[in-house]
């Protein structure tokens, strides 16, 4: 049965749902709720035959569509076109009309059946699906196989970006590979990326396309790249060059020392110079990213920075910024110039190629005039200059500007908010959420300010459906929502404080400050109090199992089972005092603590050795890219949260000061800490 909370949720987001969905969503009985949740479990468990006997059961509930969608989808491969097309017409302008028609799209470019794609594509409405685009591209170019560059390089783009394997943008590239529209080595990239980030189905479907003679090398290196670069001699043709390119990347990913010997000693003379630039930045990246000091080493003996990705680039970015001494300004510049325009784009690299330019540009002279130099970093600071994240408001103090709350935008009107009430798919999201169908509801949410009209909702129609979210306490849309305005910003929105009393209490009680528990609360959970991590941590303050016991011993807490980590106040209280514990093992650094939070405290004490860092540059070079993220995101709410507490202006480049090697004055290493 449904918790009285929930069951007043939901009964409270009924009258909106009713008045506005068609006759199959008219009787919104709350018996009906355990039958849609059935349904979610059969769907997971692809139990096809109880979909099909639970489906008329959920007919005219509220989270109908997602029953039908379930059902449906579980049958997909079986099922006519006419029954598609029976859904998408019952469903129409829902989210789960277009979600079906983005599955049924998949599956029509897997079985070819490019006249009903042709049919179907023009009613696609999220067009955010990478596989379905690039079947929509080769479906173009199958009507008009003349050379067409945009076509290409969009192919080229999204199957750069994938990650995994996947059949639609393959069969475009290996179409456009065919018609001499992508070269070979456009194909040969693909295969150093997948393998560098260890997808061999990948690497394996790209080099299929132009050397599939090479398979069984591609698995012999697969299998042990020290073996193969041992035991092989020669690379003399294009092929076997390339072939051995991946077993050294390959290598690189575990013993970048290793891979840079066989390069010195045996392969390096024998590679392309392009090809011998990309080992080497794949090296120096590896290198950089468990700080290494041989980095910056190993970059320098790739002789072209325009042959390096974006990726290895980044990472020779912030080898240079950790340079023993000082930062190697020119490096910096150098490195973030040869990236691609989308890159450069990036706040990340703009901030810093501001701060390389600035580092040697003349001070401005007794009247006033400003080297160009100097103005053009400044145009960049500029450009990214706000309150809405790190290196925005890092540009912003550099700028000689504080943190400050911006201006509330004009009151939502009763029109926006009426809007915004009636709005079908919001309210749908709301009730499976409050049903426990938070991804559905997330994804349904997303798709209604996102995607369902062409460019997303305005920023008021968007602030209208976060005031939506915070009316109900559904704090992660109410932020993520908010925080999707361009040119409108609501703090309280965007900031929210959530079980204000409990979280102040606790934070000054034992010496922390609210805002940076605040800061880090909404980056751990959004708020969602039954929030859970892939890895098992719960609550709002993500704690760990593990970790909570150790904290309740730490602090006294008696009789602690793991079952009370849930409850919200026992959460805060070990998840505070878990913070605390940390700050002070770690010297008072704000980002340290935070890293330590997220990783573990053993990985932010060997981060931490080296020179001592600008903690901005710190940061940046954390090498887990989550924890990375994690402790710039948690720095910038605190600040902001810190600025909306106190109404004063407040300094990111305070909380973070410097970063380096633990003093020898300081206390033991707290050793028990989890």
């Amino acid at each position: 049965m449904l918790s009285k909370f929930i069951h007043t949720a939901l009964i409270s987001a009924l009258p909106c749902c009713v008045m506005l969905m068609p006759a199959w969503a008219q009787n919104n009985s709350s018996r009906g709720d355990d039958v849609v949740l059935e349904m979610s479990q059969a769907s997971k468990r692809g139990d096809k035959a109880r979909l099909a006997q639970l489906l008329p059961q959920a007919r005219g509930h509220a989270l109908e569509p997602w029953a039908a969608y379930w059902e449906l989808k579980a049958r997909l491969g079986e099922a006519s076109a006419q029954e598609v097309q029976e859904f998408l017409t019952r469903y129409a302008g829902s989210y789960q009309e277009d979600r079906l028609r983005n599955d049924w799209l998949l599956l029509l470019g897997q079985r070819r059946d490019w006249a009903a794609f042709a049919a179907e594509y023009p009613n696609y409405r999220m067009g955010d699906d990478k596989e379905v685009r690039c079947y929509a591209l080769l479906v173009e170019h199958l009507k008009n196989p003349a050379a067409d560059a945009r076509l290409a390089d969009e192919v080229r783009k999204n199957w750069m970006a994938q990650r995994d394997a996947g059949d639609g943008c393959t069969s475009a590239a290996a179409r456009l590979v065919g018609t001499r529209q992508l070269s070979t080595h456009d194909v040969w990239v693909k295969a150093r990326l997948a393998t560098d980030i260890n997808r061999p189905r990948a690497a394996r479907e790209a080099v299929e396309i132009i050397a599939p003679d090479a398979l069984n090398l591609l698995a012999e290196l697969n299998a042990s790249p020290v073996k193969f670069l041992s035991t092989k001699m020669l690379a003399i043709r294009d092929v076997r060059r390339e072939i051995i390119v991946l077993a050294l990347v390959k290598l690189a990913t575990t013993d970048a020392d290793g891979a840079a010997r066989f390069m010195e000693d045996k392969w390096g003379m024998q590679l392309t110079g392009e090809e011998r630039n990309w080992v080497w930045g794949s090296i120096g990246k590896q290198a950089a990213s468990r700080l290494s000091s041989d980095a910056l080493g190993y970059f320098a003996k790739a002789s072209k920075d325009a042959d390096l990705s974006d990726d290895m680039l980044a990472w020779k970015v912030r080898a240079a910024l950790r340079a023993e001494r000082e930062p190697r300004w020119p490096l910096v510049l150098s490195a973030v110039n040869a990236m691609s325009e989308e890159a450069r784009k990036d706040p990340t690299w703009v901030y810093w190629k501001a701060r390389a330019l600035l580092s040697n540009a003349p001070a401005p002279t007794a009247s006033g005039t400003v080297s160009p130099q100097r103005a053009e970093a400044l145009a960049l600071l500029q450009s990214i200059a706000s309150v809405r994240g790190f290196y925005e408001q890092l540009a912003l103090e550099d700028l000689g500007q504080k943190i400050t709350v911006p201006a509330r935008p004009a009151p939502i009107s009763p029109e926006e908010k009426e809007a915004a009430r009636l709005n079908p798919g919001l309210n749908r999201a709301a009730y499976a959420i409050a049903l426990g169908l938070r991804p559905e509801g997330t994804r349904e949410w997303n798709y209604s300010t996102n995607l369902h009209q062409r460019g997303g909702m305005s920023d008021r129609e968007l602030l209208a459906a976060a005031q939506f979210a915070c009316d109900r306490a559904i704090w992660d849309r109410c932020i993520n929502t908010s925080e999707r305005t361009k040119t409108e910003i609501d703090f309280e929105q965007r900031f929210p404080m959530p079980f204000r009393d409990a979280v102040i209490q606790r934070s000054q009680a034992i010496g922390l400050s609210p805002a940076y528990v605040y800061g880090l609360i909404r980056q751990e959970s959004r708020f969602i109090m039954d929030a859970r991590s892939g890895v098992g941590a719960s609550g709002l303050m993500q704690v760990m199992p593990a970790t909570a016991r150790e904290t309740a011993r730490h602090i006294g807490m008696t009789g602690f089972t793991a079952n009370q980590i849930n409850d919200r106040d026992t959460n805060i209280i070990i998840g505070t005092a878990y913070l605390k514990r940390a700050l002070d093992d770690f010297g008072g650094s704000m980002a340290l603590a935070a890293a330590a939070y997220n990783a573990g405290p053993g990985r932010p004490r060997n981060w931490r050795n080296g020179p001592v860092l600008d903690a901005a540059i710190w940061a940046e070079n954390v090498p887990f890219n989550e924890t990375r993220d994690y402790v710039k995101k948690v720095l910038s709410n605190t600040t902001n949260y810190a600025a909306l507490m106190t109404g004063q202006a407040q300094s990111l480049k305070a909380r973070l000061g410097t970063v380096g090697p633990r003093e020898a004055a300081a206390p033991p290493v707290d050793e028990k800490m989890p």
